[in-house]
């Protein structure tokens, strides 16, 4: 089998993400605590861990999960690494972040659910959007903000800006 034609497959079974975002750049987030996290995003999110390396003196060096068809790498952050502004998390931070991760799932309301009982914060309940996806948008317990979206339609350029324009936005 080809990749082209194992791309093909994947994209045939996986509807509710749009094309252009089938490929897309794998996130490593750095957390205070990643085992808890990985736990936190299995009961949440339905993710997979797949891979996992300890760090010799403890906690976790690299791990990498799967959320449907979409990896994650996370691990561990150190003090030393956040001191020099590296591999920092979002609590080292002050608690913000800069980065929003993107995830297609087949059905956004479930995971809001889950991800609510799991304690996820919900910063905005799931809603259908002006750009044709259903989405809801949430703080992990590690300080990391996600935006999930199941795609009910897709739009033109055109579409997408009238809409755009009409929400007021």
């Amino acid at each position: 089998m080809t990749e082209r034609t194992a791309d093909a497959k994947l994209h045939a079974a996986e509807p509710h993400i749009p094309e252009r975002y089938r490929h897309a750049v794998i996130p490593h987030i750095m957390v205070d605590d990643a085992a808890a996290a990985i736990d936190f995003y299995q009961r949440a999110f339905g993710a997979r861990e797949d891979f996992r390396l300890d760090a010799p003196g403890g906690g976790i060096l690299h791990a990498e999960i799967s959320i449907g068809p979409s990896v994650l790498m996370l691990g561990d952050a150190s003090v030393e690494a956040a001191e020099q502004a590296s591999f920092a998390s979002p609590t080292a931070l002050g608690g913000g972040t800069s980065v929003t991760l993107h995830v297609y799932v087949a059905d956004v309301d479930a995971l809001a659910q889950r991800a609510q009982a799991a304690g996820a914060e919900i910063l905005q309940p799931p809603t259908d959007m002006f750009h044709g996806d259903r989405t809801v948008i949430l703080k992990d317990p590690s300080g990391h903000m996600w935006v999930f979206l199941t795609h009910l339609e897709d739009l033109s350029d055109e579409q997408l800006r009238t809409r755009l324009a009409t929400a007021g936005l």
